[in-house]
């Protein structure tokens, strides 16, 4: 039985010279669990919001084609029918939690549908994510994690039969991500329901989904079994997507005569220790070790302690009497479970949280509680939300904003050079908030680094990201060395965290519990176990292949691993 069929799907937005979706042709069968990849800006999610009829009932353009979802057409069913049958879970899930607690926004949607048994319905869905110990607790009191299922919730209640979500894991902790998945593996098997995810982390699609699509140019380029999708390894990276990492590696050897060619292309861990069995470890480098603290501190934290005043139960603390140096130079990435204090530590520094108790040092100066605006030549956030950096109506706006403000001489030429290096000449006088979630991401950094800040603050900046724009920001960050001195990114993503940083601060409980080298932190199992850190796929692959081998790179496992006999 088809869940989806699509016949001949065209849309273009309103001004744009160019279809967002491409003449469009794709049947989807009841109870697949399907991944749809592609690079940013190729219109996965101008895609879905055809399946829920957001399009064309709300979001207006050009619309041919014909979508049927459960029997429905989209064209001639309202939206109000059709979220019967299709949830949605959007990449900013934050923005559909709509009540105060818990078991009422879990049942909002089947209130508003005059459903007498709603409150039944919203209980059923909480007992299906594993929030119904949460039911009578506020919203505020949620992790980022426990929201993200708060929303699924609100999308079950109604129960219906398809399921979408939209980068479901890109700010989550891989405890609270691997608690994602296995909620849509349970719905998908034991519930019948037919799962769909816009997905950058093929490790996750590897281990969890049935079927790859890939979207080219607004249109599907193939749907395949997801062993087969994910060994396309050249189509994928020209389409800016990364396969998983034991992929990659095994391709390389392959290629650099260190595997065997008929050897198969695992796309996990498992399938791995087949693949690399006859493969040994070669060490031949020194590890990295910290370099001496020679340059000034620039940041200091002494005791500082965040606490948020609770409408119910014990003040929250976020930041317990935490201590922290940071010095001129430093690239730090700063890692952590989902409500560690990570966050809250940035936004501390430019002033937009103040502190319970403690002090901050600013190049020496003590500026505890001092405000954005004094603090701001010094320290410059870029956020977790990039829509929240969009204060105007066009992108160029928007990053001459600040420079007007300070009255910088030559703004309009920084801005054009700006528009150049993150690749907006051709958004920028487009409205941020109405780009793309990796175009968001680029806009914002430019945003931020605009006034040349000493020191630099990233707000998880790769998050939803495909290969190029990811890229990009790492070419950004060396870039941006001369002068910006300092720079500390909050993230999940451990490969950035290998690829860039050379100190990882590790938050637990808005304490510091650990400060060092890759090794230092990932070569501590029980550090890891504590804090619930993942690190690289590559990184286990090469641990279980040997103990010894601390590798955090394709580049690395690629170059000391090799096939006996090669």
């Amino acid at each position: 039985m088809k869940a989806i069929e699509i016949k001949d799907l065209t849309f273009t937005y309103p001004a744009s010279q160019t279809p967002t979706l491409n003449h469009l042709y794709l049947e989807v069968e009841q109870g697949d669990f399907l991944a749809i990849v592609g690079n940013n800006g190729c219109g996965k999610s101008t895609f879905c919001k055809c399946l829920n009829g957001l399009i064309p009932h709300f979001i207006d353009g050009d619309f041919s084609g014909e979508v049927h979802v459960g029997g429905l057409d989209t064209r001639t069913s309202d939206v109000g029918t059709l979220a019967t049958q299709v949830g949605y879970v959007y990449q900013d899930f934050e923005n559909q939690i709509v009540r105060p607690t818990v078991l009422d926004d879990a049942s909002y949607a089947c209130l508003n549908y005059a459903m007498p048994d709603y409150l039944e319905r919203g209980r059923a869905a909480l007992k299906m994510v594993g929030l119904s110990t949460r039911e009578k607790d506020y919203i505020w009191q949620l992790s980022g994690g426990q929201t993200h299922l708060l929303a699924l919730a609100g999308a079950i209640s109604l129960r219906p039969d398809i399921l979408i979500l939209d980068e479901p894991i890109a700010q989550l902790d891989p405890q609270h991500a691997d608690e994602v998945y296995e909620i849509l593996k349970t719905l998908n098997e034991k519930y019948g329901k037919t799962i769909i995810v816009i997905e950058h982390h093929t490790e996750y699609i590897a281990n969890y989904c049935h079927h790859v699509m890939l979207m080219k140019e607004g249109g599907v380029a193939w749907k395949l079994p997801v062993d087969e999708a994910l060994r396309h390894v050249d189509e994928l990276q020209e389409s800016h997507i990364f396969p998983p990492q034991v992929t990659q590696a095994a391709k390389r050897m392959q290629q650099a005569g260190t595997l065997a060619k008929t050897a198969k292309l695992p796309t996990t861990i498992l399938q791995g220790m087949s693949t690399f069995q006859n493969c040994r470890y070669q060490p031949s480098f020194t590890r990295p070790t910290l370099k001496p603290e020679t340059e000034k501190p620039v940041v200091t934290f002494k005791d500082m302690c965040v606490c948020y005043r609770s409408f119910k139960g014990e003040d929250r603390v976020v930041l317990d009497h935490l201590n922290l140096t940071i010095h001129k130079g430093d690239k730090i990435a700063l890692v952590g479970s989902n409500g560690a204090g990570k966050s809250t530590l940035m936004k501390l520094m430019v002033g937009l949280v103040k502190p319970t108790s403690g002090t901050m040092f600013l190049n020496g100066q003590d500026v505890t509680g001092q405000r954005t605006k004094q603090l701001s030549p010094y320290v410059s956030l870029v956020y977790q939300n990039p829509e929240d950096m969009f204060i105007k109506d066009s992108i160029r706006r928007d990053i001459a904003y600040a420079m007007q403000v300070r009255q910088v001489t030559d703004h309009a030429k920084r801005t054009d050079e700006l528009l150049s290096q993150f690749s907006l000449e051709t958004l920028a006088d487009r409205d941020g908030r109405l780009l793309s979630g990796g175009q968001m991401r680029k806009a914002s950094l430019a945003i931020g680094i605009a006034l040349n800040p000493p020191i630099l603050l990233l707000d998880e900046p790769t998050a939803n990201l495909d290969i190029a724009t990811r890229h990009d920001i790492l070419r950004t960050l060396k870039a941006i060395a001369a002068t910006t001195d300092t720079v500390m990114i909050a993230t999940h993503d451990m490969q950035l965290v290998c690829e860039w940083a050379s100190r990882i601060v590790v938050l637990d409980d808005g304490k510091v519990i650990a400060d060092g080298t890759r090794d230092d932190i990932f070569g501590n199992p029980t550090l890891l176990e504590t804090v619930g850190i993942r690190p690289p796929e590559i990184f286990s692959m090469a641990q279980a292949l040997d103990h010894q081998a601390l590798l955090y790179t394709v580049e690395e496992f690629t170059s000391h691993f090799k096939e006996v006999g090669s």
